[in-house]
């Protein structure tokens, strides 16, 4: 554990509003330089006598039981400032200063969409959630949902069960408390196959104001957010208010006016949510904002240059290098991430973020989770190779 990352573990236990914390770290550079400055300092940034307090004296106890967590090769701990931090998490507002995730952090930087909804849904409304995230799924991409009962069980499940579907649960408690309890089975599959994040410490009981705010993170790492039955007043449509309150995009399933739980998912579609009836009409309305993203990923790889993202129609041989790598590595048959990250070297941050670009300019194809060049992109290039050759 570095200086700075225990630093950033006593700046995160201080509690309270993140902004003034975030502001204080971004003006310091470094938790390190936080820790060192005054607490006129601190409390000039925005922080409160509690904070303060417990910025002079961290909870021993607490932070040893954080250490020792940290110790396992599948926990991780991401701060506001580090490269790993998730890109569209970043954008929100109220955005956490650090993750604790276990599993594998790098789902966070790949296109996601939120599943939520009732805790007691009806029959019919688990079967949708299960078939809208099972497609998703299978499209490449990663569900995201917060390991409640009901709909966000059956939106993790399904998921799991889509080949190379992956999943991302995002809980109101320490990364390594399961709730609900009938979850701790669940809880471990994800943590093998998917990603569990939290911004609360191990350790950390589920409580009552954690979930709603929990909800923010939810609809923070997604493109866009599906209710799937709830009710005028539930966790679900706030998730969905922060959602579109974050610029991003809101469906809603509707159901029969005589269910109650669709009132709720109504409320959505009057005040403007997209109405939806497949997985695959999610995944086209987020088109335009997944093209976004790709963008937005490649610069902060420092990838960019000014002008247009390179189009389908040229040739290989004018990809950038790091591009021209990948291209090659993709070869002639389906290919998984971590045969990708052995051949090219890069990390699988960076390949997401390019292989989500090569898809977008049409390049590449991606179908249970491996990657291929296009069939008509890469029989226009052979041909032109061919050509050159002769």
């Amino acid at each position: 554990m570095s200086t700075e990352s225990l630093a950033l573990l006593k700046l995160a236990a201080a509690g309270g509003a993140v902004a003034p914390r975030r502001a204080l770290l971004d003006m310091h550079g470094t938790a390190s330089a936080v820790l060192a400055a005054r607490a006129s300092a601190w409390r000039a940034g925005g922080l409160n006598d509690q904070q303060i307090q417990r910025l002079q004296s961290p909870d021993e106890t607490d932070l040893q039981r954080t250490l020792a967590w940290l110790e396992s090769p599948d926990h991780h701990l991401i701060g506001w400032q580090d490269a790993d931090y998730p890109p569209m998490l970043r954008r929100i507002a109220t955005a956490p200063l650090v993750l604790f995730v276990e599993g594998d952090p790098n789902l966070l930087w790949r296109p996601a969409v939120a599943v939520v909804g009732s805790r007691s849904p009806t029959a019919g409304g688990r079967d949708n959630a299960y078939a809208f995230s099972r497609a998703l799924a299978a499209a490449g991409i990663v569900v995201v949902s917060g390991m409640a009962a009901g709909i966000d069980t059956a939106a993790h499940e399904a998921a799991l069960a889509a080949p190379d579907g992956a999943t991302v649960a995002v809980l109101g408690t320490g990364p390594d408390v399961a709730y609900p309890p009938s979850n701790a089975g669940l809880r471990d599959r994800i943590a093998a196959h998917g990603a569990l994040v939290s911004e609360h410490p191990p350790g950390t009981k589920a409580i009552q104001s954690h979930f709603p705010s929990r909800n923010r993170i939810i609809a923070g790492l997604a493109l866009g957010t599906v209710v799937i039955e709830a009710a005028e007043r539930s966790g679900a449509l706030i998730t969905a208010r922060l959602a579109g309150e974050s610029g991003r995009e809101v469906f809603a399933v509707p159901g029969s006016i005589h269910n109650p739980l669709a009132r709720g998912c109504h409320r959505l579609i009057r005040e403007g949510a997209g109405l939806v009836e497949s997985a695959q009409e999610v995944i086209a309305a987020l088109a335009p904002l997944a093209s976004e993203l790709a963008f937005a990923l490649r610069t902060r790889l420092n990838e960019a240059e000014p002008g247009p993202v390179p189009g389908a129609r040229a040739v290989p041989g004018e990809l950038e290098p790091e591009y021209q790598r990948l291209w090659e590595a993709l070869g002639f048959d389906p290919t998984g991430m971590d045969q990708l990250v052995s051949r090219t070297g890069l990390t699988a941050a960076e390949l997401s973020s390019m292989l989500l670009v090569m898809e977008l300019d049409g390049r590449i194809t991606v179908e249970h989770g491996r990657y291929q060049r296009k069939t008509g992109f890469f029989t226009s290039t052979a041909s032109s190779t061919q050509a050159e050759g002769q």
